[in-house]
């Protein structure tokens, strides 16, 4: 009975008191921007992928207070509630991790891991003797890209291209050097996740060993510099054509060589009858010449048995 009239009578005052949100035992410091409408507190913060959170929302100390109650609406879960009054009664019908703690001071909502799926806003009012706080937190993640950086050839033209891949939010991308910057693309998944792709058009004859893209996101604290590289595909491409271009030389080298080789045999074939044309002449002349000698002996014979 205690409690409910306490609870009317914070109610009835409609008491507001302003304070910022505390970070807790985060194992990251989460930007926020607040405001006020109506008398409740709005705050918009964000925390790193992986991260332990604490959200709280009232300065007074958990001795002071009668109550506090998270309702939390995320983005891929209907609607559910956490909370604690001062006879360490709980309600809890989120069932995901999440859990209302205190300490000697506070108390906090504790969200192990912070994930994708943790995005969403989370309003707590926290009743304390003589007043009430009401706070909408909208919270959100911090995912670093993937980002990667290559070289290809485009309608004859060397492009440069650097990109970052599935982060939260968008990654900025920055060239060293001047060049056709033709276009950023930005593109998000149904995740809410965001795609960054920046172009750069090489004019001819410009050296390409110096050149670099800078790709910031909230999630570094410094910028990662990336050097782009022929890719891999287009690197294969040019190691099969020069070794298509060293076979087809060496395959005209060799035609070459066989026409070579046989025109001289045929120069050959051409000088050679002149020399050995007496010695055939004389293998075809000579059964003849042997054979008119031994008819010339035959007749002589006759002659002298005549005689």
């Amino acid at each position: 009975m205690r409690d409910m009239i306490w609870i009317y009578a914070a109610f009835i005052l409609l008491l507001s008191e302003a304070w910022s949100l505390g970070p807790g035992t985060n194992s990251t410091s989460p930007s926020f921007n607040d405001s006020s409408i109506g008398g409740d507190v709005v705050i918009h913060s964000a925390f790193n992928k992986g991260s332990d959170v604490n959200l709280t929302c009232s300065n007074k100390t958990w001795n002071e207070t009668l109550y506090v109650i998270w309702t939390i609406q995320m983005k891929y879960r209907i609607e559910c509630k956490i909370s604690l009054d001062d006879g360490d009664r709980r309600v809890d019908t989120c069932k995901d991790g999440k859990s209302l703690y205190t300490s000697s001071t506070q108390s906090y909502l504790h969200i192990p891991a912070f994930t994708n799926g943790d995005e969403g806003v989370y309003k707590c009012e926290s009743v304390y003797k003589g007043g009430i706080d009401r706070y909408e937190i909208n919270v959100a993640i911090t995912v670093p890209p993937r980002i990667s950086a290559w070289l290809e050839k485009e309608d004859n033209k060397m492009v440069a291209m650097c990109k970052a891949e599935r982060g939260k939010p968008a990654a900025n991308i920055f060239w060293n050097h001047e060049g056709n910057l033709s276009d950023v693309k930005t593109s998000s998944d149904k995740d809410g996740f965001f795609t960054v792709e920046s172009r750069l058009e090489i004019s001819e004859g410009m050296n390409t060993e110096n050149l670099s893209c800078a790709i910031s996101h909230p999630y570094w604290s410094e910028e990662k510099v990336l050097e782009p590289k022929l890719t891999k595909g287009h690197v294969t491409w040019l190691c099969v054509s020069a070794v298509a271009g060293l076979v087809f030389l060496a395959a005209v080298v060799i035609f070459a060589q066989k026409k070579l080789m046989i025109l001289r045999q045929c120069q050959q074939s051409d000088s050679s009858p002149s020399k050995t044309a007496p010695t055939e002449d004389v293998e075809e002349v000579e059964p003849y010449a042997s054979y008119v000698q031994r008819v010339n002996s035959i007749y002589n014979s006759s002659a002298d048995l005549f005689t």
